[in-house]
């Protein structure tokens, strides 16, 4: 029984001298995405698509009035006919589908280039932490932008390299 506590003993022995020499930080990556130069850019594009998007929207909100309005007017009207009623019935539900594929669409359009113009700044950013941990040998950087980040406590032995990513990044 001894002799496998001894065994056991110089086999985990290793084991535990190397992982006190790992080295751990982290970062808010929240902090540095905020102070990146390019986002004022973005913000710009993606005002002017949301913009564009709902003046078409009110453009197409508009049409809708003047045709409920039209149809309502038909439809008090004891001249009109049946047929009639129906087919401005039938155009107003056609201009309603009309609408929410629109805004469907739109949003979907806008999804697709926020992606498109973040996609190379989280890069960039993903880049340059990888740069800061090899440079710094560390064996795991964590992100605590987030409340949902799995990191709870954060020792003062751990170092926050959120700053020397922004300065890998040109960020002050």
């Amino acid at each position: 029984m001894l002799k496998k506590l001894i065994i056991l003993f110089f086999a985990i022995a290793p084991l535990a001298a190397v992982a006190q020499n790992v080295k751990l930080a982290y970062i808010n990556t929240q902090e540095v995405f905020n102070a990146m130069p390019e986002l004022s850019g973005i913000e710009t594009q993606l005002n002017t698509k949301q913009t564009e998007i709902q003046k078409n929207a009110q453009a197409l909100e508009t049409e809708y009035t003047k045709k409920l309005e039209e149809f309502t007017k038909l439809a008090e009207s004891t001249t009109t006919s049946e047929a009639v009623k129906q087919d401005k019935q039938k155009e107003l539900g056609q201009l309603q589908e009309r609408y929410q594929q629109f805004a469907q669409t739109s949003q979907q359009e806008f999804n697709e280039l926020r992606q498109k113009l973040l996609e190379p700044v989280n890069k960039k950013i993903g880049d340059a932490i990888k740069a800061v941990g090899d440079e710094k040998g560390y064996a795991f950087v964590f992100d605590v932008a987030t409340m949902n980040s799995p990191i709870v406590y954060v020792n003062n032995s751990s170092e926050n390299i959120t700053a020397a990513v922004k300065t890998k990044l040109g960020i002050k």
